[in-house]
């Protein structure tokens, strides 16, 4: 008996869950559109004060008003894996947060070979997600301080001096383990980007890895003139340039057309540009819109 009642239970659970998933004619008459941004995520998506800032909350903004609605933010606690995120944010949601789906939400990857992954019975691990709509290109970025390290010629020069990076992020992972771990001895772990700054501030290091984004932003921020973007390649390190999307549910593709449609007229009247350079931040447009 108590199985069957945890079974119906789950099974109740399950469709209250999917039936929060809104489709375009719902959302329109409801006038909103649910976004889903990384919370605490400086550039793209933060709070200072009370007030909701970066480029991810301000193309959310541009995109409910093309589409004549008001937009509501949905924070999101990244997850462990993006695959956690796209779950409890698009299609499934999270009854232990407590939390509501989002009709959109940003800064995925645009990725093929990613959105036809499949799981170990051969079933697409993101059946119930539509990516879409790339708009912006992101790369691996190195700032240094002349003061200390004139200039990066190539990611040699880290075997003499210390660099910062995120803990458990690629930059980690890249300069502890290219050329058998040569620079390992001289990277340095920090709890994020902006303490990783703090150390290169502090004289702890001589540089910092991270996104383009990241980096544009603290550099945009500090305002020293000794702090520079290195040029260098980064060799053995696999892909290092990626195009950011959106993603829907997969029953909701007229609500992705409509924002593809908005998204381009964005890029097209210069608006996305616009919002990046507001916050220092170098925009490429993605090859689709090129």
């Amino acid at each position: 008996m108590r199985l069957l009642i945890a079974l119906f239970t789950g099974l109740l659970l399950c469709c209250q869950v999917h039936a929060e998933v809104r489709n375009y004619d719902e959302m329109i008459a409801a006038g909103e559109l649910k976004v889903a941004v990384y919370k605490d995520f400086a550039p793209y998506s933060f709070e200072v004060d009370g007030q909701q800032k970066g480029v991810d909350v301000e193309l959310a903004r541009a995109l409910a008003k093309a589409l004549g609605v008001r937009l509501e933010l949905i924070w999101a606690p990244p997850g462990e894996k993006l695959d956690d995120d796209l779950r409890d944010y698009i299609w499934r949601s999270n009854p232990l947060r407590n939390q509501q789906l989002a009709d959109l939400m940003l800064r995925v990857p645009y990725d093929q070979a990613y959105a036809q992954r499949r799981n170990e019975l051969g079933e697409l691990q993101n059946e119930r997600v539509v990516m879409f709509g790339p708009y912006q290109l992101e790369c691996w970025q190195v700032a240094h301080d002349r003061r200390r390290l004139e200039s990066v010629a190539s990611v040699a020069v880290f075997q003499q001096h210390p660099i910062g990076v995120e803990v458990d992020s690629v930059p980690s992972f890249y300069l502890t383990s290219v050329f058998n771990g040569m620079l390992s001895g001289k990277t340095r772990h920090y709890p994020n980007v902006q303490q990783a700054f703090a150390g290169m501030k502090a004289g702890e290091v001589d540089a910092v890895m991270a996104m383009r984004g990241e980096i544009d932003w603290q550099l945009h921020e500090a305002g020293d003139p000794e702090w520079a973007l290195a040029e260098n390649a980064y060799p053995n390190m696999g892909r290092q340039r990626w195009e950011i999307g959106m993603a829907v549910h997969e029953s909701n593709r007229q609500l992705a057309y409509a924002l593809e449609e908005a998204l381009e007229g964005l890029i097209r009247d210069g608006t996305l540009a616009g919002i990046y350079a507001a916050y220092g931040l170098r925009y490429e447009v993605p090859p689709m819109y090129q």
